[in-house]
């Protein structure tokens, strides 16, 4: 017979696992966006001289934030700290939407940049530029949708020093947006 901690460790250890081939899945995926952006790169209408829009570099600011005060809202409840674990929590969400206004901030300087992925003035590189934020913030939508949810259930009271998985979760899952970002910043920055 099964005891409720074992129960526990179990159901804990199945969602850590189903959470990280989630991840891995969209690794992959983000892999294969970025491959085709290497292929392209050898097309005659590639853009060289293209500059990353300024926001871009606060929504990085942005998103390492949002990865450090998850980091504490999870520490904090471990130590049953419900204050702290709030005003870290709902810094977070600040954060992240903080990063979401920045990221469409970086695609109105685009347009006043005349940087269009389509049509007669668009180019192949703003399109893949396009693309792979778009793709991200969709996943950041879920990482929002998944810490509203935290949240909510931080103020029934359902996460203590004992029981905080959905907090732990929400901070890996956190963590693997905020490295993925700095993935592609990095990557697009770079490869020009």
């Amino acid at each position: 017979m099964m005891t409720n901690e074992e129960y526990k460790s179990r159901t804990a250890r199945s969602y850590k696992l189903l959470l990280i081939f989630a991840m891995i899945s969209m690794t992959m995926m983000f892999a294969g966006l970025t491959s085709a952006l290497v292929v392209s790169k050898s097309r005659p209408d590639w853009l060289t001289n293209f500059e990353m829009p300024i926001s871009f570099f606060f929504s990085l600011i942005f998103i390492l934030a949002c990865s450090v005060t998850i980091h504490l809202a999870k520490k904090s409840i471990q130590k049953d700290n419900r204050k702290a674990t709030t005003i870290f929590l709902l810094t977070t969400l600040a954060l992240g939407l903080a990063f979401v206004y920045s990221q469409l901030q970086g695609f109105n300087q685009l347009f006043d940049s005349h940087l269009y992925p389509t049509g007669g003035s668009g180019s192949i590189t703003i399109s893949f530029l396009y693309v792979l934020v778009y793709v991200h913030l969709a996943h950041l939508s879920g990482g929002i949708i998944s810490l509203l949810i935290i949240i909510y259930n931080h103020f029934k009271q359902k996460y203590n020093s004992s029981q905080f998985l959905g907090i732990e979760l929400g901070a890996m899952y956190w963590h693997f947006l905020d490295f993925l970002w700095i993935y592609l910043f990095l990557f697009l920055y770079f490869f020009k």
